[in-house]
């Protein structure tokens, strides 16, 4: 705020939408301390209270996501822009109301704890595919520019799930991986590359912008 966007000579609009971006990844990241530090609370109560909030806090990150993806993808589309806004915080409403049902955080709605998040975050390719239908293919300069990093941080998103969902590599060792190298701590340590390598991209595209503005 202080000195990459002034630099890059950012906008007002810039300058919401970035710390919107960094907003939702800060609370992301503290929801997820906040659980881990209390998750063991002698109050069972208060301990799904941290995990209600640690679920919050990914749907904030993601939120995060596709606020700027979606702003800087569809610069030139105002319509677009906001029907695909809409949506997405309608999608993320919705998983916050999911959440306050009782049976949400149950052993029986893991599935469907996972179905969701997999939903929200999945729903990104549908603008992706729409983006690059909009702007001439995958030809388009822009489409070749930036497609390869929404890409990737999709594959250190699935990466980072498959760490979470098989429980590799602690199911191999059992009981010798209970302070370091489990699959929990890869999957935050891939979480924090993944905002990181979004916000980087983020970054990337907006200057692009300024260099190559719209036509009309």
């Amino acid at each position: 705020m202080t000195s990459v966007l002034p630099s890059a000579k950012a906008s007002r609009e810039d300058f919401v939408i970035c710390s919107i971006c960094l907003f939702c990844f800060q609370v992301c990241m503290l929801c997820s301390v906040g659980y881990h530090l209390f998750c063991c609370h002698r109050s069972e109560k208060t301990s799904r209270r941290w995990m209600a909030l640690d679920y919050a806090g990914i749907s904030i990150g993601i939120l995060g996501c596709y606020v700027s993806g979606v702003f800087y993808a569809f610069y030139c589309s105002n319509y677009w822009r906001q029907v695909y806004l809409i949506t997405v915080l309608a999608m993320i409403l919705a998983v916050f109301f999911a959440q306050i049902h009782p049976n949400y955080l149950t052993q029986q709605w893991h599935r469907l704890r996972l179905a969701i998040f997999c939903s929200v975050s999945g729903y990104g390719i549908i603008p992706t595919i729409h983006w690059i239908w909009l702007n001439g293919g995958i030809t388009a300069s822009i489409v070749q520019e930036f497609a390869p990093r929404v890409i990737v941080m999709y594959l250190i998103a699935v990466t980072a799930f498959l760490f979470y969902i098989s429980k590799v590599p602690e199911r191999y060792f059992p009981g010798q991986l209970n302070y370091l190298g489990s699959s929990h701590q890869f999957w935050h340590i891939l979480a924090v590359v993944m905002l990181y390598w979004w916000h980087q991209s983020t970054m990337y595209i907006m200057q692009y912008r300024h260099s190559k503005p719209c036509l009309d």
